[in-house]
């Protein structure tokens, strides 16, 4: 596997891959078992769209602590703690819709433990994969992420439907410990030895963790004993960085939208159950993960070639898949069939996807140090997003309801996608103006 025909590197990033596609087979699962038991037991859209949202409160306390923790022990470590944590809870948890307090608290954890893992991936990239290789792994390990949902809408419904909403917990454990043993027995931090110009690339020795004698640094024929600290005031208070922000709240404010609640848009605004849709359910995700490697292998393509500077190549992805994810969120909820509604949530996902080539990889342009930090950060406002977003689409259903609507009627349903299609339109113009892919932070 260290070979020169197949770099460390390579397996490094294939295994991230597997780890976001489990991490979102476990969300979507939840949304799809949880939904069937809720249904069955008659619970109210306000009461699911708590806790639904439940995950995110969890998921965001733990952004910026991940990213700290990856910075401080190591990505690699962080990993494997966070994948055993979650595991774990979904194997042990009853799925039942009337023990609300055991289900808030199992997906708090849950919720917590996943909060590590995107900040901590993205340290062991920047650790591992050299500037030019960014933009392909990085959209290449986030499209795991749509990859695993669109295998979790197409295998999860029939093992609820023979087996029962708890069975989903239980495949979901056993997943994720595999996955765990998997990165306990090839993971490994990048050799020192193999980066000599690590500091002046940005990527390798200069981004491991310092301990013990490493901490006595050569710098400028004099050693040193300072270990870096995290300019927070700086992170905090640069545009670029707002920049990211902005546009990681809209594209998980979309993304978390349409992943909890286009089960129950199929089956009460349209009146279809999963289970008849067979495999196109599964176009959505699957659209996300051919779009995201789409979008990565397009950036590098102009970086390397020179056609386009870093910057403007992020802000032409990220403008282009904002926007035409726009018009087809705001035109969802108009095209009255299934086979309509999933090339609206393809089109939109695809392209969100197609997006992330832009202000998803610009953490490592503009810090490649401070990778994991920055992600946490903007992690956090995308986990907000789905705090946000998640519970005001069940308020926004539970009010139509309680104003004589029908949940069939697309009048039901405007404001659901309106909101992030006109998200899209405001993030992609900040991109625009405030972004860079210049390296600003030491």
């Amino acid at each position: 596997m260290g070979s020169s025909r197949f770099p460390k590197r390579y397996l490094i990033v294939f295994l991230t891959f597997i780890c976001t596609s489990v991490c979102y087979i476990e969300r979507v699962g939840f949304s799809i078992a949880y939904t069937a038991a809720a249904d069955a037991a008659e619970v109210n859209q306000s009461s699911k769209g708590v806790i639904l949202s439940t995950f995110y409160y969890g998921y965001a306390c733990s952004q910026v602590p991940g990213g700290w923790a990856a910075q401080k022990i190591g990505g690699r470590r962080v990993l494997l703690l966070s994948f055993l944590l979650w595991s774990l809870t979904c194997f042990f948890v009853p799925l039942d819709p009337n023990q609300t307090i055991i289900l808030v608290i199992a997906r708090l954890l849950v919720g917590v433990a996943q909060g590590f893992i995107f900040p901590s991936i993205h340290t062991v990239l920047a650790q591992w994969v050299p500037p030019h290789e960014r933009s392909r792994s990085v959209s290449f390990t986030t499209s795991g992420m749509y990859l695993g949902a669109s295998m979790g809408m197409l295998m999860l419904p029939s093992l609820v439907k023979y087996w029962g909403p708890q069975s989903v917990f239980f495949a979901e454990a056993a997943l994720g410990a595999m996955w765990t043993l998997l990165w306990f027995s090839y993971a490994v931090d990048p050799p020192r030895s193999e980066h000599p110009k690590a500091t002046a690339s940005g990527f390798g020795e200069s981004l491991l963790p310092l301990k013990g004698s490493s901490k006595l640094k050569f710098e400028s024929g004099v050693h040193s004993t300072r270990t870096p600290t995290i300019p927070w005031k700086r992170i905090v208070t640069s545009l670029p960085v707002w920049a990211i922000v902005v546009n990681n709240f809209t594209f998980h404010y979309a993304l978390y939208v349409l992943m909890n609640w286009l089960p129950t848009y199929f089956e009460l605004g349209l009146q279809i159950s999963l289970q008849e849709m067979g495999s196109s359910k599964m176009m959505p995700y699957l659209n996300m993960f051919i779009f995201s490697n789409i979008g990565g292998v397009i950036a590098d393509h102009f970086v390397t070639r020179k056609i386009l500077s870093i910057t403007k190549t992020r802000k032409l992805l990220n403008t282009v898949g904002f926007i035409v994810a726009s018009v087809a969120l705001m035109a969802l909820p108009y095209f009255r069939t299934p086979d309509g509604t999933l090339f609206c949530s393809s089109v939109a996902l695809g392209f969100l996807a197609l997006g992330r080539a832009g202000f998803a990889v610009n953490h490592m342009d503009i810090a490649p140090r401070y990778a994991g930090i920055i992600m946490g950060v903007s992690n956090t406002a995308g986990t907000l997003a789905g705090i946000v977003g998640v519970d005001l689409t069940g308020r926004l259903l539970e009010a139509a309801k309680n104003a004589q609507l029908d949940l069939t009627s697309p009048e039901s349903w405007t404001s659901v996608f309106s909101i992030p299609g006109l998200l899209c339109i405001f993030s992609s113009f900040v991109f625009l103006v405030l972004s860079t892919g210049e390296r600003i932070f030491d």
